[in-house]
């Protein structure tokens, strides 16, 4: 029989993962596009915009499936408790 107490605290766990790791994925694409030279906040939507948008999509979802990836191995393991 599951307990109560500990369904909810692993799924703020999830939720916390995953929220770090799409912010997270998020800042690294913003960050690498801003070095490659796509200005996500460039005034229209040029294509030097697009391709940085594109980049912080992108790394929000590559973290995001990091994130997941990370938990799914944590759950595989025995528990310590």
């Amino acid at each position: 029989m599951s307990d109560g107490n500990n369904d909810t605290r692993q799924l703020l766990v999830n939720g916390f993962a995953d929220a770090v790791g799409f912010v997270g994925g998020a800042l690294l694409g913003f960050w690498l596009g801003t070095l490659l030279g796509f200005d996500v906040f460039a005034p229209g939507y040029g294509t030097s915009s697009l391709i940085g948008i594109a980049m912080v999509g992108i790394g929000g979802g590559l973290g995001l499936h990091a994130a997941r990836r990370w938990q799914a191995s944590r759950q595989s393991k025995p528990s310590k408790d």
